[in-house]
């Protein structure tokens, strides 16, 4: 349950709209609710500003459906990744205000109309169009979370003239996140041209010798730019995620 709601409730009680017992009962399910193969955290909202999100893989379309039902009751927006699209559509089917983004393998079920918030922009990026998906999960997390984001993406280091006449974006942006595969150099070069901190994704392509994104990652990890750090090989969201985070801050 987010914040807002529960000033609500308890507005509510003050003002004699509701009873303590009515108030009880809309709140008895904090701060989370075992439904016997899940126990729903909402609580999260208040914790962290954003309800907890739904890790589709491996889940059931009944788990996901029981799980987004608490969620829903709670009034909490819900996100759920790595979502197939034969999972996501009983989801869609049952819930009229649910998005299904296909490649990033998201769904979206929003509370409340998700508007950017008056803070800073978060720039995503990627290095090819096979890197596509991982960003877009980036992208589709941040902006969910209330953030304004843009996104370029093909301009990987083969063709590096492409990122070069993109320079307004370096100004504009508090934080970039930048995807990458084969041997993952793009956050470097991002990182030597930007004075904000890059979130640098390695993913799980190219050719064997790119052993599923490990080269990209230690390529990541080695970074000679300072202001790189990095999360896990295809971890988009992990990195949308910690990128609105940051620029959370951006108007503090």
């Amino acid at each position: 349950m987010e914040t807002q709601a529960i000033k609500r409730v308890l507005e509510a009680v003050s003002c004699g709209r509701k009873t303590v017992d009515q108030a009880l009962e809309q709140l008895k399910r904090l701060p989370f609710e075992d439904i016997s193969y899940a126990c729903v955290d909402h609580h999260r909202s208040l914790r962290k500003g954003f309800p907890e999100v739904i890790f589709g893989e491996g889940k059931s379309v009944e788990q996901i459906l029981g799980i987004v039902g608490a969620m829903v009751d709670q009034k909490d927006t819900v996100l759920i990744t790595r979502v197939s699209v034969e999972k996501a559509r009983p989801v869609v089917e049952k819930y009229a205000n649910a998005v299904y983004h296909p490649e990033a393998r998201m769904l979206v079920l929003a509370s409340k109309p998700i508007e950017p918030a008056g803070k800073g922009l978060i720039m995503v990026i990627c290095a090819g169009t096979s890197d596509i998906p991982v960003a877009q999960e980036a992208l589709i997390t941040a902006k969910t979370m209330g953030h304004r984001v843009e996104r370029l993406y093909d301009v990987g280091v083969s063709g590096i003239h492409r990122l070069m006449l993109q320079e307004q974006f370096w100004h504009e942006a508090s934080v970039f996140v930048v995807a990458a595969g084969m041997e993952g150099a793009l956050p470097s070069v991002v990182g030597g041209l930007v004075d904000k901190p890059v979130i640098a994704v390695p993913t799980s392509i190219g050719y064997g010798a790119s052993f599923g994104g490990i080269t990209a990652l230690l390529g990541m990890l080695n970074s000679c730019a300072s202001n790189v750090c990095v999360v896990n090989i295809d971890n988009g969201f992990g990195a949308g995620y910690t990128a609105a985070a940051i620029n959370s801050l951006a108007n503090t």
